[in-house]
């Protein structure tokens, strides 16, 4: 017992042995001076971040700290008991950077010019023809529970001498005890990493996630930082910035040389950098150059902005290739000045917004101190290998035993063992996540997003069951698709509807055998009688989208019913693409006044046989290999879609003889502060002897009626809200749709809506108008424009829009050009 208690007590005292101690350095005039260096007297050291602060371990040894700057005085610091906070104050020498000029200019440019011209040489993707090593990554959201109010805040009232507790606040109290035991979120993973042929592949060995048995994918994938510092444009955050050593950073950063230090045996220089435009997110940090090489030995990368958010690298030199090679990685999010609630990870992580309705401070809470870290070390490192990448078009491929891996396969890997706060971690987040049940719920609210309802071993198809539209009236229906609880390489997909205005049933059945898992390739087939808009156009491979409502056909009433079969071959075989082959056969019945005139023979009705490709191009995103399959998981743009389609001549009794083709390109650029700009180019091409069934519309989506009032409805995605339904047809068309949307803006106390600028136009041209007998309709030779306000989300995602048409086919009476549309975004928060 004796020994338990010496044992006790020493363990304590070694907990005790080493503690924090933090600060703020700036210069005579108060202003914070960033990435000074911190030495203490025992040989710990640290520099100061962008704002001057610093936090610093010491030991019961520690008796001072000294803080040097360039051009400045150093100061040694005497550490005082129970002193915590150190502000210190330097000043500035008269003889300043003498010892370290290199020629007459900025001397931090002499050696940035360097550094850029040796970037070949000093770059591994660029010097070594291929290399491979592992890594061991952790990563965190927890808080630091010393930072955290722990006390319960009470008021106390007394009448007639009996004290009442009328009020207790006991949520920062609650919130540091579970910070104290535990951390908020913890994920580990094992990679390897090889590089050949100019690219860079990550395979998962291992992955373990707190709470989850089968990993969430898209938080393995998620992209950090950027693995090279080489990289023209740095990446914080899947946000990407101009590297302060691309070609053309000179003119775009300032740099300073604060101090020449030693990293790993080798002289370096110590220069900081800031991006000179205000208006424009820029890095700002500091960069070690190897005095010798001038290759980049340490690197520390940061954005603070509505999140503050860091990136350092640190590296190794190798002495027989003479190259620094990356060793250690850490990344960082801490709150910002944010005025939105930003979620990361899928809110895995969430700060919550600074309120400016009151007068006085606002106080902390525990989002506050709230942090995410991720931290990498490398290993097992070699230069030149022959081992040949496989699937190389893929960025990250996880094993399929990955989340299967014993603890002895975590010990053998981790740098050290994990800690008791970290164990506890694992331990009461599985347990919580099973209590919870936070796996299904997850899984259940994956499959809303795409508007599925899972029911045993059927997913409820939520876009089935009511709309609405001018034709059918309310649409009551019901349909589903068998879920991997029937069949993982089968499945069966069918629905039912029924219109109540046009009085008729609407069905289809199918079934799909899943061929290669891995390229998620599958053959299916289908019979179909249905409806659809004349004129539309559809791309197979687009992703569906689930809306509470689907607000553009609410307003059509023109449909021509099809009748028929189609199969088809879907796949993500050829990299970086999704593809669609497909061959159909359908009865088609126009429901409204039109008759197609070919050669003198006039048809109601007809058959077609049609052979169709369709294909979406992402050449910028990043693929992963699950074991579930291959999913687009880093979405970038541009991307393209293309589509190809084709009548079959005198097969299964076709009747007419035309092709298609159709293309779009999208691009978006998000940005952190909530903006958020997207670009649509489409278009299309008729040939032959094609009926304006299935001609181009170009997706209007205004009422003939008479006032504004009576014209208002609900607003389209890309639709052109001040073009009237069968007001124009087209066989050839291009499309462009120019949107940018701004952060939330504060009209009232719960007034915030979100305001969006559009402008959209489109030009077009019908050959063989005398092909089409019944409808009257005009072409788009000279154009069509039209420019709108969104604002969005005013009150429980209800938004409002106007738009106002203009240009050669703008119509005389000037009410007639204006739009006024409702608009709704639903936010399911996941």
């Amino acid at each position: 017992m004796k020994l338990f208690c010496f044992l006790f007590l020493f363990f304590t005292l070694s907990i005790q042995a080493q503690f924090q101690i933090n600060g703020i350095v700036n210069d005579s005039s108060n202003k914070p001076l960033p990435f000074a260096t911190i030495k203490t007297s025992d040989s710990n050291s640290a520099i100061t971040d962008i704002d001057g602060k610093f936090i610093l371990t010491i030991s019961a040894k520690t008796s001072s700290f000294t803080v040097s700057y360039v051009g400045f005085q150093s100061k040694t610091i005497a550490v005082a008991d129970n002193k915590k906070f150190y502000p210190v104050s330097l000043s500035q020498k008269s003889d300043d950077l003498k010892e370290v000029i290199i020629s007459n200019e900025n001397p931090a440019l002499g050696v940035l010019k360097k550094v850029i011209a040796n970037k070949n040489q000093n770059n591994p993707q660029r010097k070594l023809h291929s290399f491979e090593y592992k890594t061991y990554n952790k990563l965190t959201v927890t808080a630091n529970p010393d930072s955290i109010d722990g006390r319960i805040d009470s008021s106390a009232a007394y009448k007639d001498l009996d004290k009442k507790i009328i009020n207790v606040d006991s949520s920062d109290y609650k919130f540091k005890e579970i910070i104290s035991k535990q951390h908020l979120f913890q994920t580990e993973k094992i990679s390897q990493y090889q590089f050949g042929n100019n690219k860079l592949k990550e395979t998962v060995l291992g992955t373990k996630m707190a709470g989850f048995k089968q990993p969430v994918y898209e938080i393995i994938a998620f992209n950090l930082q950027s693995i090279s510092i080489y990289d023209p444009k740095y990446e914080l955050l899947e946000t990407k910035y101009e590297s302060p050593i691309s070609n053309n950073a000179l003119g775009d950063y300032n740099y300073k040389l604060l101090d020449t230090v030693s990293i790993k045996g080798r002289d370096t220089y110590m220069v900081y950098f800031k991006y000179k435009q205000k208006r424009k997110s820029g890095l700002e940090g500091v960069l070690y150059i190897d005095k010798e090489n001038f290759a980049i030995a340490k690197a520390v990368m940061r954005i603070k902005g509505v999140l503050d958010i860091s990136g350092i690298h640190e590296f190794e030199y190798d002495t027989a290739e003479k190259l620094w090679f990356q060793s250690n990685t850490t990344f960082k999010i801490v709150k910002g000045k944010n005025n939105e609630d930003i979620k990361i990870l899928g809110g895995t992580i969430q700060f919550d917004a600074d309120s400016d309705e009151d007068v006085e401070p606002r106080k902390k809470v525990a989002s506050d101190f709230t942090y995410l870290i991720s931290e990498s070390n490398s290993f097992d490192v070699h230069f030149n290998t022959s081992s040949a990448i496989k699937n190389p078009s893929l960025y990250i491929e996880i094993k399929e035993d990955a989340n299967k891996k014993p603890e002895s396969f975590w010990e053998a890997y981790r740098k050290e063992n994990l800690d008791l706060k970290s164990q506890r971690t694992y331990l009461l987040l599985d347990s919580l996540s099973i209590e919870k049940r936070v796996e299904k719920r997850l899984g259940i609210g994956r499959k809303i997003i795409n508007g599925f309802y899972p029911i045993g071993p059927v997913d409820l198809d939520l876009k089935k069951i009511i709309s609405y539209n001018n034709y059918e009236g309310f649409r009551l229906g019901l349909g589903g698709i068998t879920n991997d609880r029937f069949s993982k390489n089968f499945r069966l997909e069918a629905y039912t509807a029924y219109g109540t205005k046009d009085g008729a049933f609407k069905y289809s059945s199918g079934a799909g055998v899943l061929l290669d898992k891995s390229t998620n390739t599958w053959i299916n087939a289908y019979y179909t009688d249905d409806v659809r808009e004349i004129a539309s156009t559809v791309f197979a491979v687009d992703k569906r989208v689930f809306k509470i409502y689907d607000p553009r056909p609410i307003n059509i009433s023109t449909f021509y019913e099809y009748s028929g079969w189609k199969a088809n071959v879907q796949t993500k075989i050829i990299p970086k693409t999704e593809a669609i082959l497909e061959v159909s056969r359908n009865f088609i019945e126009p429901k409204f006044d039109y008759l197609f005139n070919l050669n003198g023979k006039l048809y109601s009705s007809y058959i077609m046989t049609t052979a169709m490709l369709s294909v979406v191009w992402a050449p910028f995103s990043g693929f992963m290999q699950t074991p579930t399959g291959r999913t687009e998981s880093d979405k970038r743009f541009p991307r393209f879609t293309f589509q190809y389609t084709q009548t079959l001549p005198d097969v299964l009794d076709n009747d007419f003889n035309f092709g298609k083709i159709d293309f779009k390109t999208e691009y978006e650029k998000q940005y952190l502060n909530g903006q958020k700009t997207s670009l649509l180019l489409q278009g299309g091409y008729a040939f032959g002897d094609a009926p304006i069934t299935h001609l181009y519309n170009t997706a209007p989506n205004n009422l003939t009626k008479e006032t504004i009032v009576q014209r208002i409805t609900f607003a389209g995605r890309n639709a052109f809200e001040t073009m009237y339904f069968n007001e124009f047809f087209s066989s050839q068309y291009l499309f462009f749709q120019i949107k940018h949307g701004f952060d939330r803006i504060t009209l009232f106390r719960k007034v915030r809506p979100s305001l969006v600028l559009v402008t959209r136009m489109v030009w077009g041209n019908i050959e063989n108008p005398e092909q089409h007998v019944g409808p009257a309709y005009k072409t788009l030779d000279k154009g069509f424009f039209e420019s709108g306000i969104e604002l969005n989300k005013i009150y429980k995602g209800i938004g409002l829009g106007g738009f106002y048409r203009y240009g050669p086919n703008q119509l005389t009476r000037f009410d007639d050009n204006i739009a006024v549309k409702i608009s709704y975004v639903l936010d399911l928060g996941l």
